[in-house]
Formats: structure tokens, sequence, C-alpha cells
């Protein structure tokens, strides 16, 4: 028999801890897993005075994925720069294991096209998947005020853009297009100069450029066409918040973030919302797709993936819909129902 894989499971906060104990059940039925639980974000704060220990983060090392619920909330909010915050337990994660790629998957379901600001024909067929580099541009970059004057220092180094471009192309099926600005900024054209070689490695996947404000205007105009949007820090945060809102609902969208080969974190986009904690409401099933993430991205069980998206897809087709969705479901009536799918 194979041997389990190691889960580090992290509830969080809010809402968190319910749609984790989702998660588990749907571990529980595939079967193959050891998974270990730890504390996390405001939590963890309160039981340790920290966001994130060292103790979770080796744990979280030592793994083969770690999946994140969510942290944070109005208890831990304050003013004071020295107090711990819950979200300095995710900057950790992503820090301490290394993850400078951001994967961020946009497929609407079936059952809720018209759920989407855009017109049903519109965003048919839509299943793209935006790489966005996670660690260096402008939000690491040298920053200041001087002289009545502000600054912000955007650069890259050709490493960073080669790693991020080559995780672009191992998930690319047809295409990848490139992000970026470069008929403005150096840095954009060391990036379209690098994304060009790393390109030349990958022969059966085609190569296109983007200017970044076409790039938005394309997303809204033709979804469908896009296959991997590959782009750096900035534009990427951007991007894709706008191609979440394809979907109509940010509560069921999946996110993933890796790194160089170790354990890669995986985690609903959607926040704690702490307002409905305890209440039965939350929905579980962008956690569920960040299961289905997990396994495919992070410990390559692609078949159980796509058996976890296309339950969820029946259960909505049947006509499960949680509050967010306008319907009254809860949690335990949305995970019994994919459950079932499975």
């Amino acid at each position: 028999m194979a041997e389990a894989h190691r889960i580090v499971a992290l509830p969080g906060d809010g809402i968190g801890p319910e749609i984790m104990a989702a998660a588990r059940e749907l571990l529980d039925r595939l079967g193959g897993f050891e998974v270990e639980e730890h504390l996390v974000g405001g939590a963890s704060i309160d039981a340790h005075g920290t966001a994130l220990t060292p103790e979770v983060l080796a744990a979280c090392r030592a793994s083969d994925a770690v999946l994140l619920a969510a942290v944070g909330g109005p208890k831990w909010d304050t003013t004071d720069p020295d107090a711990p915050r819950p979200e300095q337990g995710l900057l950790g994660l992503r820090k301490g294991l290394e993850l400078f790629a951001n994967l961020r998957p946009v497929r609407p379901s079936a059952a809720l096209l018209d759920a989407s600001p855009l017109r049903r024909e519109r965003i048919e067929g839509t299943d793209l998947l935006v790489v966005r580099e996670l660690t260096g541009g402008i939000y690491f970059g040298d920053s200041g005020r001087r002289d009545g004057a502000a600054f912000d220092t955007c650069s890259y180094e050709v490493g960073e853009i080669e790693r991020i471009a080559e995780v672009a192309f191992r998930f690319a099926r047809r295409r990848v297009t490139s992000v970026d600005k470069a008929n403005v900024l150096e840095t954009s054209r060391l990036w379209r100069e690098v994304v060009e070689r790393v390109a030349e490695r990958h022969e059966g996947t085609e190569l296109e450029h983007l200017l970044v404000d076409n790039a938005a205007m394309q997303l809204v105009a033709r979804p469908a066409a896009f296959d991997v949007i590959l782009t750096e820090n900035l534009f990427g945060d951007i991007l894709s918040d706008e191609a979440a809102m394809l979907t109509g609902s940010i509560g069921m969208l999946p996110s993933a973030s890796v790194g160089a080969g170790g354990p890669g974190l995986f985690e609903p986009v959607h926040g704690s919302a702490p307002d409905i904690a305890g209440t039965g409401k939350a929905n579980p099933l962008a956690m569920f797709g960040s299961v289905a993430m997990m396994l495919r991205y992070g410990i390559g069980r692609e078949e159980e993936a796509s058996a976890i998206e296309s339950a969820v897809d029946r259960a909505l087709e049947a006509g499960l819909r949680t509050p967010d969705l306008g319907g009254d479901a809860t949690t335990e009536d949305a995970t019994r129902a994919v459950l079932a799918n499975l």
C-alpha cells in the first residue's frame, strides 16, 4: 500500500475551523492522508502570543502539503504597530516555505454562469490559471519618502523571472500569455526577454505577450481565450482579483502558493467571515476547491482532484446553494451534497 501523504491542516480563525472540518471529511473519504492540525493566525496569537510559532512552521516544512482555511478577524485588529496580527501567520508561511508562485484558477461552474456580472455567453468555457510572482517586484523593493516625494522601487532579477516562467509553462495546456508593460518599464523589458528564453525550452506551448492594460480589457472581453496568464507581483495582484469576479462569487475560489519543490500552501480566496462564524452558513466549496488544487499541484493526485471538482459541479447543478449563492444550505448540507456526488 502506498505511503500516506502528510498534510498539515491550519483551521485558523472565523469560519476557518468549520470549513476545515468539512475538508477533513473529504480527505477521510478519499483516504491516504495523515492529517496533523495546528494553530495559526489569531488562534495562535491567543494561545502563544504569535501568529505562527517556529514549531508550526517546522511541521509545515516537514509535510507534503499545507492546507489553510482562513486567518484574521476584528478581535485582533489594533493600531499598535508592535502587536501581533493574524495575517503575519500567512506571510510567515509564504516566506518560511519559500513560496514564490501564486496560482489562481478561474473556472466558473456551469450552474453558476448567470451569477457572473458578465453575460453567460461571454464567460462560458472560461478555464484559466493566473500564475503570479509572489516574492519580488514593487511590493518588496526599496520604498520611502524624501524631500516631499515618495518612491517605491520595482526590481526583478533574471533568476526570479525564470523560475516563475517555468511554473507557468509547466501548467500550460496550450498557451502562456505573459503580461507586462514593456513599452514603458525596464523591468518589463527584462521580464519579456527572460520569458522568451524560457519559452524556447517548451516548444509545444505557444507564448504571447500582452501589455497589462490590454490584458485587463481582454479578460473581460474574451476570458475563455486565455489558458495560463503569467505576470509579476503587482500586475498579478490586480488581474487575479479581476479574473476572480468573472465567476460572480469570490466565495467559490481556491488558490495555491508553491515554491521550488517543498510543500505548497493551499487556501480559499475568501476571508475568515467572522460575522457568520458558528452559524453554519459558511460555504465550504472554495475549501473543497483548495483540496483539489492540493491534490493536483501539490501531490500529483490529478484523478481525485478532477473527481472533487466534478462532485462540486454536480451538487450545484442539482440545486445546492449556500447563503452566499442565494440559498439556505448549511455547511453540513453542502458537505453532504458534495460527498454524495464524489
